[in-house]
C-alpha cells in the first residue's frame, strides 16, 4: 500500500504549491495527526492544529518520506543523507532550514 501524501496541489513526487522545485520531493509525518504532508504550510492549511506545536520527538520513528519511491526515514536517517537511500533521488539541501519546525531540538 503506497503512503499518502497530502497537501494542496500535490504531484506524484509531493511537490506542493509552496514547495515545487525538482527537489522538493520530501514529505514529513506530523506527530499529533500521524499524516505525511508535503509541507507543514499544506499541513496548517488543512488540519485544525499546528504544525509547529507537534514537532516529531521520537528520533526512532518513521517521520520523513521520500516522495518519489516513498521509503520512509527516521529523522537521523534523512539528515544524514543529500540523496535517498533507495532510489537516489536528489533532496533538497534548503530543508534543513526548517528543520525546527518538523523535529524537536
Amino acid at each position: 500500500m503506497t503512503k499518502k501524501i497530502n497537501g494542496l496541489l500535490v504531484d506524484n513526487e509531493s511537490r506542493c504549491q509552496h514547495y515545487h522545485t525538482e527537489l522538493d520531493i520530501v514529505a514529513l509525518k506530523c506527530f499529533q495527526c500521524q499524516k505525511y504532508y508535503a509541507c507543514y504550510q499544506c499541513h496548517d492549511s488543512l488540519e485544525d492544529h499546528n504544525f509547529r506545536a507537534y514537532p516529531c520527538q521520537l528520533k526512532q520513528d518513521k517521520v520523513v518520506i521520500c516522495g518519489v519511491c516513498r521509503q520512509e526515514m527516521t529523522i537521523e536517517e534523512y539528515q544524514e543523507l543529500e540523496a535517498c537511500s533507495n532510489c537516489h533521488s536528489a533532496f533538497n539541501p534548503a530543508c534543513s532550514k526548517h528543520y525546527d519546525i518538523y523535529f524537536e531540538k
